[in-house]
């Protein structure tokens, strides 16, 4: 059974950091694309980050980059989103999401709430 699992959301202080995880099963990690995305109330998803599987390049959307970074662990078969300098509109579910190419997911997990306050 494939499952990708998000933890490490929570309610942080803007100017706060959190480290988000993607743990994967069920299928050839390596081989897949990781993507994160966020979902905020009344919102439409918006892609946030991705790392590819082969040379693990990675993509990050313009109003996180320099304040989120993402890294994968294949031998923990697992995907980090380090985000630093967090923001009220931050807010959001973010889901991670695995595909054999970016921007083509097959995989979904069920979200982890990350609330900035101001």
């Amino acid at each position: 059974e494939v499952q990708l699992v998000e933890s490490g959301g929570g309610l942080v202080q803007a100017g706060g950091s959190l480290r988000l995880s993607c743990a994967a099963s069920g299928f050839t990690f390596a081989d897949y694309a990781i993507g994160w995305f966020r979902q905020a109330p009344g919102k439409e998803r918006e892609g946030v980050s991705c790392i590819s599987s082969s040379d693990g390049s990675t993509y990050y959307a313009l109003s996180v980059r320099g304040r989120f970074t993402i890294s994968r662990d294949n031998a923990k078969n697992t995907v980090y989103l380090q985000m630093n300098g967090l923001k009220p509109e931050d807010t959001a579910v973010y889901y991670c999401a695995a595909g054999l190419m970016v921007d083509d997911y097959d995989y979904w997990g069920q979200g982890t709430q990350v609330t900035v306050s101001s």
